[in-house]
């Protein structure tokens, strides 16, 4: 199982530089590891914030987010590398522009192969913390997704949002009746599968930073806490190593 990075201690200044995955003039793509905010929060602890500026690389200012992951999803996290990089990285994640994939393990596998989740989400306020929830005075949220593998009770969804609002993934997979394994808020007692880690990964990115070439894309590598309930469902990580696209290399 991979190790949690909100335990007390801290991390090494280079601890990204290990996980650099895209790098050229303007934008950063780094794997970010579950369990690590990228802000600071109420209960403080380890962030990314105070080690990006590691990923300088010569220039005067340390990276800035172009956008955001949940605390407890790991992969593709895209950085700009000064304030004009961070304009136009921001500005096509505003347009929806920039093509986000990501991959689950939910618990309860949907009945259909695919399908397109449009619920606005509205933040609902609790005494013992927040979530988002299926409102239509909330903010217009769309999600595509279908299903890659099975198993019994499981299935392996890759997601593509059209929309990027908070917890977009996990709230829709959940109101479809297949909540993320690991998900101690939207699971409804899923998260024992999974031991308290949420299984989403933000598996790739294709950002069109050029009209007159194509995206930039990468991909992250599946995380480690993730693999066994992949291969239950069919992932064969051997193929991958292969560059075998997933859909096309079932275990």
């Amino acid at each position: 199982m991979t190790a949690r990075w909100d335990a007390p201690g801290g991390l090494p200044a280079d601890f990204l530089q290990s996980r650099l995955l895209y790098r050229d003039g303007l934008m950063l793509i780094i794997d970010k590891p579950a369990g690590i905010p990228v802000h600071a929060g109420p209960r403080g602890g380890v962030t990314l914030t105070p080690l990006l500026d590691s990923l300088r690389f010569g220039l005067k200012r340390a990276p800035e987010l172009a956008h955001r992951l949940d605390r407890e999803t790991s992969g593709c996290l895209v950085l700009g590398r000064h304030h004009k990089a961070l304009a136009r990285l921001g500005a096509l994640f505003a347009e929806g522009k920039v093509e986000k994939v990501y991959w689950a393990v939910v618990v309860g596998a949907p009945a259909a192969q695919s399908g397109t989740i449009d619920a606005p989400l509205l933040k609902l306020e609790r005494k013992h913390g927040w979530r988002m929830v299926a409102n239509p005075k909330g903010q217009p949220s769309v999600t595509d997704w279908t299903v890659l593998g099975r198993s019994e009770r499981l299935a392996w969804i890759e997601a593509r949002p059209r929309t990027g609002r908070t917890h977009q993934i996990r709230a829709h997979l959940a109101l479809m009746g297949s909540p993320i394994a690991g998900d101690v808020i939207y699971g409804r007692g899923t998260a024992d599968m999974a031991a308290d880690i949420l299984h989403l990964h933000a598996r790739s990115v294709a950002v069109p930073l050029s009209a007159n070439k194509p995206p930039v894309r990468v991909t992250a590598p599946v995380p480690e806490h993730m693999c066994a309930l992949l291969a239950a469902c069919g992932w064969n990580p051997a193929a991958e190593d292969a560059g075998i696209p997933a859909d096309q290399a079932r275990a």
